[in-house]
This record gives C-alpha cells, structure tokens and sequence, in this order.
C-alpha cells in the first residue's frame, strides 16, 4: 500500500481489479447515483457519490465503514450514470475487498446478499398479492 498524506493511493486500483470495479475510475463525482438512490432518501447517511468521493481519493477507511453494507444493489444509480460507472457494481466490489482485506468477514457479505435476494421477492409476493386484492375489488376475473 503507497500512502501519502494518510491517504492509500493504490485503493482506486484495488478496487478496479476487483470484478465490478473496473470502471471507478469513470466517475467524475457528479452526484447522479445518489439523486436516484432509494436508500439515500431514507437514510441520510448513505451517500454513494460521497463512498466513490472517498475510494477515489484513497480513504481506504471506506472499506471499514458499515454504510458501504447499505446499498441494496436496486442498481438505480447505475441507470442513471452519465458515465456507465455502475456504482453498485463498484460498491459490491468494495465490500468484497473488505471481506478480502479481513475488515468485515464473508459470514456478512453472505447474509447482506441472501438479505437482498429475501427482500426481492417478498416485494414481488406482496406486489401480486395487492394486485390480486385491487382486481377482486374491482370484480375482475382472477384467472
């Protein structure tokens, strides 16, 4: 690790050779990502133009901070990204460094992944499941 004034000037690298990482370097800190970022409108903490901020600049604490766990990869920031950086791709890159650099252990990353995935469908379930009700409402057929 090259350091210079605290900072580790080889954390931008690390990360783009992780898989999904390969494309920090695009990222000119406009701040799109996080006008579109779900979590971000619930919880001020959560910035993800400000964890790019910090992986660019070689603020290698980032890795150690809980709030890079937040991101749910909805991958709506990815979306929205003039420069095709893919911001949550990045942020999984980042957490897999973590775990890789022994900062937070593979037991998280396992359980932050099933989280999401658990989430996912109990959004689809209860989405049919509303459905259902407003069409049985309505006395709409439900075959």
């Amino acid at each position: 690790m090259r350091e210079l004034n605290g900072l580790d000037m080889t954390l931008k690298d690390r990360v783009a050779r992780m898989p999904g990482g390969e494309r920090v370097t695009n990222c000119f800190l406009c701040g799109t990502c996080t006008a579109g970022c779900p979590i971000s409108r619930l919880h001020g903490d959560y910035n993800p133009r400000q964890l790019m901020r910090r992986v660019l600049l070689g603020k290698a604490d980032v890795l150690a901070d809980p709030v890079i766990w937040q991101c749910m990869q909805c991958h709506v920031c990815t979306a929205h990204c003039p420069q095709d950086v893919r911001t949550a791709d990045v942020i999984r890159a980042m957490r897999q460094l973590a775990v890789d650099e022994e900062l937070m252990t593979q037991e998280l990353m396992d359980a932050v992944v099933a989280l999401d995935e658990q989430q996912r469908l109990e959004r689809i379930e209860r989405i049919q499941s509303l459905v259902g009700e407003s069409r049985a409402g309505k006395g709409v057929d439900q075959s």
